[in-house]
């Protein structure tokens, strides 16, 4: 099975590097990193990832993958992108996303008439594209596959590996990456963090938010 892993400016590192680790474990897959040129890509925070395949060389891929991150607002408008996912999407076995990843997927008409997650900032913009908002951690609609926010990326990509390698595969690699989360608060998801805390994000998320709507809004009636 042939992955391919897009990687964009400002995107979340976490969003990619979880699944990352649990592909490139995965038997009998081969593991592609794709950009819109062969430059590194700057994730938000500064750290940099060199794509091994640009969207113009990328090969048929079995699994196409979208991380998320700030960078997505302009991503969800960007032709030559949309345009990619379409063309590789039509043909592969599994569409898949993690976080905001999902927007992008949107914004491409790919999960219209689906269920699908997303980071619980922007669970409200799904339904611009026709998508069908749930909360789980990980959400599976026939060959769409998509994680929530940053952290759910492990459990997304041992639900992959469980779906494309058998469940007993998962499971070794989960063993082998001592995949055994024990947060030290009660505060990962708006239904148990104080309400204080979730008010405080959601107040200085607001503008990101707002401008993301609007991309959203713009992106759907331009491609979808």
């Amino acid at each position: 099975m042939r992955i391919g892993m897009l990687v964009f400016p400002d995107m979340t590192q976490l969003d990619f590097s979880g699944p990352w680790e649990v592909f490139s474990q995965m038997p009998g897959c081969e593991v592609r990193v794709i950009a819109a040129s062969a430059e590194p890509v700057t994730a938000r925070g500064g750290l940099q990832f060199v794509p091994d395949t640009t969207l113009a060389d990328a090969p048929p891929l079995d699994l196409v993958f979208v991380p998320g991150g700030p960078g997505v607002g302009a991503l969800m408008e960007d032709r030559a992108v949309l345009e990619f996912l379409r063309r590789q999407a039509a043909d592969a076995k599994y569409v898949t996303s993690v976080c905001t990843g999902a927007l992008v997927l949107g914004a491409a008409g790919l999960l219209k008439g689906y269920r699908a997650t997303t980071h619980w900032l922007s669970l409200d913009l799904l339904p611009e594209f026709g998508v069908m908002p749930a909360t789980e951690r990980v959400v599976v609609d026939r060959n769409r596959i998509t994680g929530g926010g940053v952290t759910s990326g492990i459990d997304f990509a041992l639900v992959v590996a469980a779906e494309v390698c058998g469940e007993d595969a998962a499971k070794r690699i989960q063993l082998l990456i001592e995949y055994n989360p024990a947060p030290p608060f009660a505060c990962g998801h708006p239904s148990s963090a104080d309400q204080a805390i979730v008010d405080g994000v959601r107040e200085a998320r607001a503008p990101m938010q707002a401008a993301r709507l609007e991309q959203a809004r713009r992106a759907a009636a331009q491609y979808c």
